[in-house]
């Protein structure tokens, strides 16, 4: 078990369904050190009893500006947290997180939601390239793509 807390685990998602799709996973963390980082601060509450939450703000690529301000905030996190692994269900802030976390040395994988059944999602295609297991919850789009792995629904 001291091995395993010192492994610690960011878990990274939007508010909304890609945070409840991340949180169906917990069984999958259970027993190690972990942090969050979010978007919105109504979900602060329920991600505490995991670790510490840090709350990043939202941002898409039709506001560049918004884009870095976050991008900002998520290297701020990453940096004190040093984490060894990032899990994430998206979408920018997660896409961001884990191209910090890389470039530390972490491990990253990338579970990409239930709503995109004909293709990667942006963020998914973007972190695809450096990530260590991307996982789609379709068959027919983890086929499409190298390196995607199917291992059933999370939703």
């Amino acid at each position: 078990m001291q091995n395993r807390k010192r492994r610690k685990i960011c878990l990274v998602a939007s508010a909304g369904g890609h945070m409840s799709q991340l949180l169906r996973l917990a069984s999958a963390w259970e027993g190690y050190e972990t942090v969050e980082i979010t978007t919105t601060e109504h979900v602060r509450l329920s991600l505490e009893r995991y670790g510490r939450v840090y709350v990043v703000g939202e941002c898409n690529r039709e506001h560049p500006l918004r884009v870095l301000q976050v991008a900002w905030r998520c290297l701020r996190a990453i940096w004190r947290e040093r984490p060894a692994v990032v899990i994430s269900t998206g979408a920018a802030a997660g896409c961001l997180c884990c191209y910090w976390a890389k470039l530390f040395g972490a491990k990253v994988i990338w579970v990409d939601s239930i709503a995109n059944t004909k293709k990667l999602s942006m963020s998914g295609r973007m972190v695809r390239p450096f990530a260590e297991l991307i996982l789609s919850q379709w068959p027919e789009v983890a086929r499409r793509y190298p390196n995607v792995e199917y291992a059933g629904e999370v939703i």
